[in-house]
């Protein structure tokens, strides 16, 4: 008669348990994932006169922050692990460009292919009104983005490694810091709309 009390005792917490855990898979884990996932993304303003940067860093990111010869490097250490880091350089711009020559551009851009780079990828796009690039590749096992951007006064490089946990939050994070650097300088020039010569009657 105990075996059977046991047998069922044990039968009556089993079932408890894959319950519970049912209840954690289906409920709480989804939930507690989307809060993680905010408090990560969430934007943490930074200014560095001496760059010439304004921007905002994602909190899973924003943790130390160590000085650099020419520039700073921002990260959250991990005990057990490789967290997300970014560094930041900026250089003066001898030639007061407000662009990126084509020059410079192809090479960033047939640099994955000749060097055979693993998920390498290459945007030419404006980062708050400024000629930028940015640049995906896999190194150490981590995604590495980088970002290029330039204004008459300076030209910033950032670099933002995702470490070694969730690579896909962590590359959002990424790129949504990268994609708030606001660069010192004057203003690119407004664009000339084009003039049409109406032909005479």
């Amino acid at each position: 008669m105990k075996t059977q009390l046991w047998i069922a005792a044990g039968i009556v917490l089993a079932g408890s348990a894959l319950l519970g855990g049912e209840y954690f898979l289906v409920n709480w884990y989804p939930l507690h994932k989307q809060r993680v996932a905010e408090e990560t993304l969430r934007l943490l303003p930074y200014r560095n006169e001496n760059l010439g940067i304004e921007m905002q860093i994602a909190s899973g990111i924003y943790g130390k922050i160590e000085s650099l010869p020419d520039g700073v490097r921002i990260y959250r250490p991990r005990f057990w692990s490789v967290g997300p880091s970014l560094t930041i350089t900026s250089q003066l711009n001898p030639g007061k460009e407000f662009e990126f020559s084509p020059q410079v551009l192809a090479k960033w851009q047939s640099r994955g292919a000749l060097e055979d780079i693993p998920r390498y990828n290459f945007s030419h796009e404006k980062i708050n009104h400024r000629d930028a690039a940015l640049i995906w590749e896999l190194k150490d096992h981590s995604m590495l983005v980088t970002a290029h951007i330039i204004s008459p006064e300076r030209i910033v490089e950032a670099n933002c490694s995702t470490g070694l946990d969730d690579q896909d939050l962590y590359l959002r994070a990424c790129e949504e810091t990268l994609r708030s650097i606001k660069v010192a300088g004057p203003e690119p020039p407004a664009a000339t709309p084009p003039v049409y010569n109406m032909p005479r009657k």
